[in-house]
């Protein structure tokens, strides 16, 4: 697992954001860090990371926001959070019921190309934004897809806040509402982040 400081200015407050697979901090380049300090992890080929997480002690609070695969990922760390959000992810990501079906998921895995990871970035959004363009290679991204699947989430983890978008074509609404109990709550595709300016507005 990768980490990168996204803003890192001595603050009081932390927002550690776990990501999406496959994704870099691309996704999120246009939210504000305003008063906080922010630590995105990323690319979970591996569990193992070379982050002292004993950094996070000094912080007076510490603030969760995962996204997608994030929202399960998240929950493997013993990481003790203020306040936790969800972002359009469950903690059964795969899932025939509460993720992304099984069958689709292994489809994806045994298709995957470049014309699939361009695939993948269009239906992340209701209209294809042209600033994102992820770093990421194919094989590491590939590999990601493979080891995600051997993770399970630690379902005695509680999120205090849950979006779900109206128009998600990752993980289907219905089974981010069916695992939640909840009904969407923002207007977007998958990724939502240009809905928001800063990140204090997902806490």
């Amino acid at each position: 697992m990768e980490y990168k400081w996204l803003n890192k200015k001595e603050s009081k407050e932390i927002i550690v954001f776990f990501n999406g697979w496959g994704m870099d901090e691309t996704v999120v380049a246009n939210l504000n860090a305003g008063n906080y300090d922010i630590l995105m992890f990323y690319d979970y080929n591996t569990l193992e990371t070379e982050f002292d997480f004993a950094i996070l002690d000094k912080y007076e609070k510490r603030h969760l926001v995962a996204w997608s695969m994030g929202v399960m990922t998240a929950t493997l760390f013993n990481i003790k959070y203020n306040a936790s959000t969800a972002v359009n992810g469950t903690l059964k990501p795969i899932d025939n019921n509460f993720g992304i079906p099984v069958k689709i998921y292994d489809l994806t895995i045994r298709g995957f190309n470049k014309n699939g990871a361009k695939k993948f970035i269009r239906n992340m959004f209701d209209k294809e934004p042209s600033h994102i363009q992820i770093k990421r290679s194919l094989e590491s991204q590939k590999n990601e897809l493979s080891a995600l699947k051997n993770y399970k989430a630690d379902e005695d983890f509680k999120y205090s806040k849950v979006l779900i978008s109206d128009n998600d074509k990752i993980i289907p609404v219905k089974n981010q509402c069916a695992y939640w109990g909840k009904e969407p709550n923002l207007k977007s595709g998958h990724c939502p982040f240009l809905l928001f300016k800063k990140w204090e507005e997902l806490l």
